[in-house]
């Protein structure tokens, strides 16, 4: 079983995120570890030293809303950590569950957003569930995803396929930062909590190991909602791609995925993938 202190990995890995020219402070001589000191960072929050040490390592888990106010201001966190953090302290009780009990993981797609998935092709674009499913995908994102091996399957799922397949290492240059952003996105919200992710999450332990173990450790689940992917794809060779992740209805329990050609060369490349084949008439 891996250590389960979400609340504590989070605040240490956003303390040694931050620089102290971020929160006014001089850098000084000597800081052999990157960011701030917890005693840099009590002193701003005015909390003791002690009591930041207890909440990183897992010692105290229910720190009041003031002190997570404080500790938000000066750790520079933004609106989106700021609800990350509140929603931890409130996942470390082991009664409280945000899905509601036994919630199976959603399979279903509604009609208008099939619909949607229609109007954005030939746009790369996919729809996933918490387990990180494909549930549906435009055509676009058939032909760029398609070759690479992530569609493989009765049921593809993009976290299994970046932590336990090799093509993944292939397809993606920076596949170190993916494999991170998968596990990022598991850990997003009652992580071992909710069955259905542990459950998944014991099968990647063993499909994946290290690979994913020690990012369970290490990453805290606050997944980025853009930026740029690295792929070499067999037919369009490299490629980047602006990817956006749009959170449907809580009801949904879904994510949209969209990705968008970041240069001209890209678009180039999505435009020839996406041209009819040309069939040449016998003399």
């Amino acid at each position: 079983m891996v250590d389960d202190n979400e609340l504590g990995l989070f605040l240490r890995t956003r303390r040694e995120a931050i620089t102290p020219d971020e929160v006014g402070l001089p850098a000084g001589p000597r800081r052999r570890a990157p960011g701030l000191r917890r005693s840099e960072v009590a002193a701003l929050a005015r909390v003791s030293v002690e009591y930041l040490t207890r909440l990183e390592q897992g010692r105290d888990r229910r720190p009041s809303p003031q002190v997570l106010a404080a500790l938000a201001g000066a750790l520079k966190l933004s609106a989106g950590e700021r609800a990350h953090l509140l929603r931890l302290t409130k996942v470390s009780d082991p009664a409280y569950n945000c899905l509601g009990g036994d919630t199976l993981p959603a399979r279903t797609v509604r009609p208008t957003v099939r619909s949607l998935l229609d109007r954005l092709d030939p746009t790369p674009a996919a729809l996933l569930n918490r387990l990180s499913d494909i549930l549906a995908h435009t055509a676009g994102y058939e032909r760029l995803m398609g070759p690479i091996g992530l569609l493989d399957g009765v049921q593809p799922n993009v976290a299994r396929f970046v932590l336990t397949d090799e093509r993944a290492r292939v397809a993606y240059p920076d596949w170190e930062h993916v494999a991170d952003e998968e596990v990022a996105a598991l850990k997003q919200g009652p992580f071992r909590a909710d069955p259905h992710i542990a459950a998944f999450a014991d099968d990647l332990t063993v499909t994946a190991g290290e690979v994913f173990t020690r990012r369970v450790e290490t990453v805290p689940g606050l997944p980025g909602a853009s930026g740029v992917l690295r792929l070499v794809h067999p037919l369009a060779g490299h490629l980047r791609l602006d990817y956006e992740v749009m959170d449907l209805a809580a009801d949904d329990d879904q994510r949209l995925v969209v990705l968008l050609p970041a240069d001209l060369e890209t678009t180039a490349a999505l435009d020839r993938l996406a041209a009819p084949p040309v069939h040449l008439l016998a003399g």
